[in-house]
């Protein structure tokens, strides 16, 4: 029970980045937007709540306000990237898939560039502590509590709400259901009076927003905290959009999947508490490949069925009705 517990309670930082990530791609893409640009997205989102951690750490100041102020620098940060990518896909109406990608090497040279500039290092490394051993009153609900709630981060139960809000965001609003109209159908959206063009803006903007504090909770929850040019975020983003689309662009799936993928990196850095795996001799660099073994597999086997928003990926052009 203990291992369960244990595996559990460092899972779930993996996968609430992973979650909100995923969640941002899919409010891009069910507009109309693809957003490849996810990882880069993340880690301009991570540099910047870092950069603020880095500044403040000595003053003294609660580290959960701090986390809070950091996850408010980041969303403004992701929203901000974010908008350059909107520019390009809706104004410019460029191609979005070599519009992202351009926007995810920029980043990591970005801040290299940076860091070493002001730092002489690869990145922001901090020393503050944001691990809690409860969340008051979360951590007494039964059985969920002691493994969710407890020795944990902040990031988990904000990330929960945070999906919450998106499910009722894509299922109960007008904003949600004109959203999807503009990814499916841009045309006749505009015949009942939606603008095609502020929806795909919004949906983008929410990407950003969410990806760049998915990018913070991953430094926080994964890095301690530091952010570094070189390794990035991972490649959580992409394996990000690989979550949104075994999710089928819907929330509840994208949390299940955000769930089955972190479980995989979890049991690659846990693998001496299982005796099963470790008495099979094997190196642990092998395990550390299954998230993204597993990201292939899935997708090889579900792709086939995927049904991504029909618009989605093209240009809206208002002479073309």
């Amino acid at each position: 029970m203990d291992t369960l517990y244990y595996i559990i309670q460092n899972m779930l930082p993996v996968a609430m980045p992973l979650l909100l990530v995923a969640l941002g791609g899919m409010f891009s893409e069910i507009g109309g937007v693809v957003n490849i640009a996810l990882e880069g997205i993340m880690l301009f989102g991570a540099f910047f709540g870092a950069l603020f951690v880095y500044t403040v750490q000595d003053l003294g100041l609660n580290p959960q306000v701090v986390l809070l102020l950091g996850m408010l620098i980041a969303a403004v940060a992701g929203l901000i990237y974010s908008l350059l990518l909107s520019f390009a896909a809706v104004n410019m109406k460029a191609d979005q898939v070599i519009t992202g990608t351009a926007l995810n090497m920029l980043i990591p040279a970005a801040i290299l560039l940076f860091s070493k500039m002001y730092f002489n290092s690869d990145g922001v490394t901090t020393s503050m502590n944001f691990y809690i051993r409860e969340i008051p009153g979360l951590s007494k609900i039964p059985v969920l509590g002691p493994m969710v709630f407890q020795r944990t981060y902040l990031t988990v139960p904000i990330s929960l709400l945070f999906f919450i809000i998106s499910i009722i965001v894509f299922y109960k609003t007008k904003f949600g259901l004109r959203l999807r109209a503009c990814g499916e159908h841009p045309h006749a959206a505009d015949s009942v009076g939606i603008n095609v063009y502020k929806m795909r803006y919004a949906g983008t903007s929410i990407s950003g927003i969410l990806a760049g504090i998915g990018g913070f909770f991953y430094s926080v929850g994964v890095m301690d905290g530091n952010v570094n040019g070189h390794t990035g975020v991972a490649g959580f983003g992409f394996l990000a959009l690989a979550v949104m689309i075994f999710g089928q662009w819907r929330p509840v799936k994208i949390f299940f999947a955000a769930l089955f993928f972190s479980l995989f990196r979890t049991l690659a850095y846990s693998v001496s508490l299982i005796p099963f795996l470790y008495n099979l001799g094997i190196e642990q660099t092998y395990y550390k490949m299954l998230p993204y073994v597993a990201t292939m597999v899935v997708l090889a086997f579900t792709s086939k069925k995927s049904r991504a928003p029909k618009a989605e990926g093209i240009p809206y052009d208002k002479s073309q009705r």
